[in-house]
């Protein structure tokens, strides 16, 4: 592979092109990682609002029609709603775990069987998250499994 990096002239935007022969596993990743790094969250925590990079955060969990951003030490609710933001990180390392939660597929430290069907994740937190039995085959499909 090859890399090309030119200075743009001036006032035209930056832009990243792609020229392969077949666009496969590893390019979709490099593609869908710039694109989730150019997203922004915002979060808010006691009246402050702060600005979330998406590849800090382990989960969103929707509780009581409210959305939480949760990062490694802070958790931050969000005014966005679950399915904007399952359609912001579409094709991206989160992966819907539940109705009520988005999980960043990077956080996950193990994976073990639960009860009925249902898969139980260890992040990287510590934190464990409990995969719904209807997802469990599109993130089988998603890692490979």
């Amino acid at each position: 592979m090859k890399i090309l990096i030119e200075d743009p002239s001036d006032g035209e935007e930056d832009t990243i092109i792609i020229r392969c022969r077949q666009l496969d596993d590893r390019l979709l990743q490099f593609i869908y990682e710039a694109k989730m790094r150019k997203e922004k969250l915002t979060g808010l925590l006691g009246g402050t609002i702060h600005l979330i990079d998406p590849t800090s955060v382990f989960y969103f969990e929707a509780v009581d029609n409210r959305v939480f951003i949760y990062c490694k030490e802070q958790v931050y609710e969000s005014r966005l709603k679950l399915y904007e933001i399952e359609a912001m990180f579409r094709d991206t390392s989160f992966f819907r775990a539940s109705k009520s939660c988005i999980l960043n597929l990077d956080k996950i430290s193990n994976i073990t069987s639960a009860f009925n069907g249902r898969l139980e994740t260890t992040l990287k937190n510590n934190e464990k998250v409990i995969i719904s039995r209807q997802y469990v085959p599109a993130l089988k499909e998603k890692l490979g499994i």
